[in-house]
């Protein structure tokens, strides 16, 4: 039976897209499917495109290959290949059915069926597939979902959450980035219900989810209603959710770190450890903790010091954590990085030592830099040094050129 479109997008979007238009040539009936459809229709950047197709993987992989175009198996026992095509790669599936589900991976049989596989998909609005020529098919409702701004379970939420419980977590991904629809009844009751699932997935799955959620535009009413089910406490109890929206409300970016570091109650690093966040996350976690906060009030003097001890960026984020205004973060983007500009030779070179007096006058010469702005510059700290080092000045520039 010929499957009629749900509408036909006139140009083809993707009609001018060379690399894809490689993969449509040795695979004419396979679809862009997922969440490169959804942000077609409502015309948001696409970054990946995945197709689907009715042919078996090996046959598939064989298509390619007489094209010319490389194929690499990165899933073939569910279905998967990556084509590379121009340099870029394209994830193509076989259709596929769920055989048997444990609530994190399915057993899966392939099919030819359009319908079967876009059943078997999270949410109407990712369930969307699209063929060459434009024409766009809709199984699950997704498309009225998309313009009521409506994410919805394709089937019963509590069925489709039970076979992966990760859905959870996708749900109010999605909600935070798509969705302006208040969940139905059912939705929120499987949700909640769900939640001790969650306990079975791995920490490194639960922080992807929840970077994700914490990187859209706006994700203060999807965590808010996280709180309100209990799947934050469930998975980030160390997360205070009333401590997104003054941050939200001051503009700050959609920084997933930055969010985390002005909702987190407890220790970062054993935050950080208990999520598996990388070492960078969690470093920047610690700094954000240890980094003052720059007064409105500061002179150019004091942000210089502060710029001379600890870095630009973090100074920026401490300033968006107080809620503090624009022109701070101004001065600090535009004020030079002091760099303190002498070394452990220089001291050295005028005689000094080898030993504890080193490092104690470097200090000591660092701190009157400081203290003067950190704008003095190489010559008028070595004149400090030699001060300091009871050295004659003119014994600290022979000490000088011979550093030279």
């Amino acid at each position: 039976m010929t499957e009629i479109p749900a509408l036909r997008l006139d140009p083809p979007p993707l009609a001018g897209d060379t690399a894809l238009a490689q993969i449509w040539d040795a695979l004419p009936e396979a679809r862009v499917v997922g969440g490169a459809v959804r942000d077609l229709l409502l015309g948001r950047p696409v970054a990946d495109i995945d197709l689907a197709t009715s042919r078996p993987p090996d046959a598939t992989a064989a298509a390619l290959r007489a094209a010319g175009i490389r194929v690499v198996p990165t899933g073939v026992a569910h279905g998967t290949v990556t084509a590379i095509a121009n340099h870029r790669g394209f994830e193509i599936t076989t259709l596929r059915r769920d055989v048997e589900t444990d609530g994190r991976h399915a057993v899966v049989e392939f099919t030819e069926d359009w319908r079967a596989d876009a059943l078997r998909r999270d949410f109407t609005i990712n369930s969307l597939s699209m063929a060459r020529d434009g024409s766009v098919y809709d199984y699950t409702g997704g498309i009225d979902d998309l313009s009521a701004a409506r994410v919805r379970f394709v089937g019963d939420p509590a069925s489709r959450i039970a076979e992966d419980y990760l859905r959870i977590l996708r749900y109010f991904r999605f909600q935070s980035r798509y969705g302006h629809s208040p969940p139905d009844p059912a939705t929120r009751e499987a949700l909640r219900s769900g939640t001790p699932g969650l306990a079975r997935l791995s920490a490194e799955r639960v922080w992807m989810e929840l970077r994700r959620i914490l990187s859209a535009p706006d994700p203060v009413a999807g965590v808010a209603l996280m709180a309100e089910l209990g799947v934050l406490q469930a998975v980030a109890p160390e997360l205070d959710p009333a401590r997104l929206a003054p941050l939200q409300a001051v503009g700050a970016p959609p920084d997933p770190i930055l969010r985390v570091a002005a909702m987190l109650t407890g220790d970062p690093i054993v935050f950080a450890e208990r999520l598996k966040l990388s070492n960078e996350e969690r470093d920047r976690l610690v700094r954000l903790r240890d980094t003052p906060t720059p007064e409105l009030s500061a002179t150019d003097d004091a942000l210089r010091r502060l710029l001379a001890d600890y870095q630009r960026q973090d100074l920026i984020d401490r300033t968006w954590l107080s809620r503090g205004p624009d022109t701070l973060r101004h001065r600090l983007a535009a004020l030079p990085q002091p760099i303190f500009p002498l070394f452990g030779k220089d001291v050295l070179a005028i005689g000094v030592d080898s030993g504890p007096a080193v490092g104690l006058l470097l200090r000591s010469i660092r701190d009157w830099w400081l203290a003067g702005g950190a704008v003095a510059d190489r010559q008028s700290c070595l004149a400090e040094l030699a001060r300091q080092a009871c050295v004659p000045p003119a014994s600290a520039q022979d000490a000088e050129k011979e550093v030279r």
